[in-house]
């Protein structure tokens, strides 16, 4: 394992270090593995894929998401899941919040053209993901997948291209451990997220939503401003930043340590679990590993 001498200050990448592709060095590996940070969502004509994170894909051996999207992609796990989306006790929103709160998100929905009436009883969680503005032009008729409607998502492009290549493809962690952290946050909590996720979504006064403001910070390759982002009190799950964010950081260490010790591993995690003291690329730092940003 490589012997790094920088100091605990120094792990973490720096507000100039504005990169979303990183290549995994170490002692005791005989190939480079490559870290590349997605947004899981983006327009498509924001939508690319650099030549340099073309080649490191093409390099390696095994392709690994945050979960298996394959697993994702299977009807019959889907279904499996599906039960999990709803609230436990035959739990519905309006027995959370104001009658106020519940028609700004009846109304919502509503206008997406969602009818509320099938969603009330679905973990908020799930809905914040879905009230999105990003979420407005997605193609929700085939569960996972998304249409040409103006939206892409950098998991499915990057599965497809693993599928081409015959890649192997993994997760750091499972599609139901993902959705076991909705239940640690209390129901109550998680609808005040979604009733915020939408205010600020029609908040005409600012300029940017917090859906443009986030796809600024991901071309501008500003690791440390997204998960600076994520970590603010206006994201909504700042008191609940260590369960949805830090600890499974910490828990991808070691899995990320066996694959690249197996084979040269291209991953593709959201890119605001990159930055910060406790992000991804400080903790491999931390681990004995050399990341080195890779330039176009």
């Amino acid at each position: 394992m490589a012997n790094l001498t920088v100091s605990a200050q120094s792990y973490a990448p720096t507000a100039d270090e504005k990169f979303l592709l990183w290549e995994i060095q170490g002692d005791d590996l005989e190939r480079s593995s490559y870290l590349f940070g997605t947004i899981h969502m983006i327009p498509e004509e924001d939508y690319v894929l650099t030549k340099a994170t073309q080649t490191a894909f093409d390099k390696s051996e095994k392709i690994v998401f945050e979960i298996d999207t394959e697993e994702m992609m299977n009807p019959m796990n889907m279904m499996g899941l599906m039960s999990k989306m709803y609230m436990n006790n035959d739990t519905s929103l309006s027995d959370l919040l104001s009658d106020k709160e519940y028609k700004i998100i009846s109304d919502h929905f509503d206008d997406l053209g969602i009818p509320f009436v099938f969603l009330s009883k679905i973990k908020p969680m799930f809905l914040t993901v879905l009230a999105g503005e990003d979420m407005q032009n997605m193609d929700t008729s085939s569960g996972f997948s998304l249409g040409g409607d103006g939206i892409k998502s950098y998991e499915l492009e990057l599965t497809e291209r693993a599928k081409i290549q015959e890649k192997s493809i993994e997760g750091l962690e499972t599609a139901e451990f993902q959705m076991s952290l909705f239940d640690s946050i209390p129901y109550s909590a998680q609808a005040q997220m979604l009733v915020e996720t939408i205010r600020s979504e029609k908040d005409t006064t600012a300029k940017d939503g917090t859906f443009d403001e986030m796809i600024k910070l991901y071309l501008d390759q500003d690791i440390t401003g997204m998960q600076s982002m994520i970590s603010d009190d206006s994201s909504g799950i700042s008191g609940y930043e260590d369960l949805l964010l830090l600890k499974r950081n910490r828990n991808w260490i070691p899995v990320i340590e066996g694959l690249i010790k197996e084979n040269a591993t291209f991953f593709a995690i959201g890119a605001g679990h990159l930055g910060g003291e406790e992000g991804v690329i400080a903790l491999l730092r931390k681990a004995g590993y050399q990341l080195t940003p890779v330039k176009e």
